[in-house]
């Protein structure tokens, strides 16, 4: 896929999602209204399949839902999607059986692939799944192993509302390393609003996604498991544009309650990847 930037269609709408919980309506309207260098930042809009029959007639944007029940309630928001007309970006589910995540994950591929056989899901709709904010341990890593084999996708928390769910280098390392040893693209979700790590108002520690962006492109040329941490614990990262680009392959997108952080963040920066 060429892209004009290497942040073209970087940052998903998650707009109704914490922190921001702005109401529907409203997201719907500010989706709409983006144009220029912010609609071209901006691709699928992300809503919970319980919102999914309260989008407007008519929405034009490409959506990404996030189900909100197991594996069973897949296929569901999909078929909707179908019957409404609306351009399925993807689906997002959750590993939630902590005891059995390889399992719970054969389970979410047995829903993917029934509901492709039935012609509700499309095979070019990606499915991510979100893995735990935990270890990579031999459990997590066989649940992977069942997402990469079924050509899914993998999802990553790399933050949320309290400081304690902003994952340390380390660990996000070391899922950016499963995703990619699993030739596997995954997108991220929650806490990556701006360019470079920094320091949150809370105290959190919080990551940039121009560094996971590094990172991801490093870690896949080679760098060591320290030159990776290094890369997303650097506060001035200076990255080639050429370089992000070519991460993208792997890191996809990530969902964003705000547009206007990661926007202005992009500008101030001055960088545009290859036409």
């Amino acid at each position: 896929m060429t892209r004009e930037h290497f942040w073209t269609g970087l940052v998903d709408d998650a707009a109704t999602f914490p922190p921001g919980d702005a109401d529907l309506a409203s997201a719907v309207q500010a989706y709409a209204a983006r144009s220029g260098d912010e609609a071209a930042l901006v691709g699928a809009f992300v809503v919970r399949d319980t919102d999914l029959p309260a989008l407007p007639a008519g929405f034009a944007g490409p959506v990404s839902v996030v189900v909100t029940g197991g594996a069973g309630q897949l296929a569901g928001p999909a078929a909707l999607c179908a019957k409404r007309g609306l351009s399925l970006a993807g689906l997002d589910v959750a590993l939630r059986d902590l005891d059995d995540l390889a399992g719970n994950a054969r389970r979410v591929v047995a829903a993917v692939d029934a509901a492709r056989a039935e012609g509700v899901l499309g095979e070019e709709a990606p499915v991510h799944v979100e893995l735990p904010q935990s270890e990579a341990t031999y459990a997590w890593l066989a649940a992977a192993d069942e997402v990469a084999a079924a050509e899914l996708r993998i999802k990553l928390r790399t933050g949320g509302v309290e400081p304690h769910q902003h994952p340390a280098a380390p660990l996000l390392a070391s899922w950016i390393d499963a995703a990619l040893d699993r030739e596997t693209p995954f997108r991220c979700t929650a806490g990556l609003h701006r360019a470079r790590r920094h320091t949150a108002d809370d105290g959190a520690e919080r990551h940039g996604f121009v560094n996971v962006l590094a990172a991801t492109r490093r870690a896949f040329d080679g760098a060591s498991a320290e030159e990776v941490v290094a890369t997303l614990e650097d506060r001035a990262l200076e990255a080639d544009p050429t370089e992000l680009a070519g991460a993208r392959r792997w890191f996809t997108s990530f969902g964003s309650c705000s547009i206007d952080e990661p926007m202005a963040d992009i500008r101030a920066l001055g960088v545009h990847g290859p036409s």
